[in-house]
């Protein structure tokens, strides 16, 4: 092979070797974010478990919502 044929092949094989790297750190940021995903919906099943067992508050009236200082 001369030279030029050389250098085609470089550019190919240098180009695949980024792909490659974007390519790990693509899949390493989606990992981090299913991991993210999965914690932010244990908190909200918490959340909601907790609300479904507050007293519920249906025999307010409007007068006993307003805040304190009025």
């Amino acid at each position: 092979m001369t030279a030029a044929q050389d250098d085609p092949l470089e550019r190919v094989q240098t180009k695949i070797a980024y792909l490659e790297h974007a390519i790990a750190e693509l899949s390493d940021a989606v990992f981090r974010q299913h991991q993210d995903i999965q914690s932010i919906e244990a908190q909200l099943k918490a959340i909601r478990e907790r609300m479904a067992g507050a007293p519920s508050d249906d025999g307010r009236t409007l007068e006993q919502e307003r805040p304190p200082h009025y």
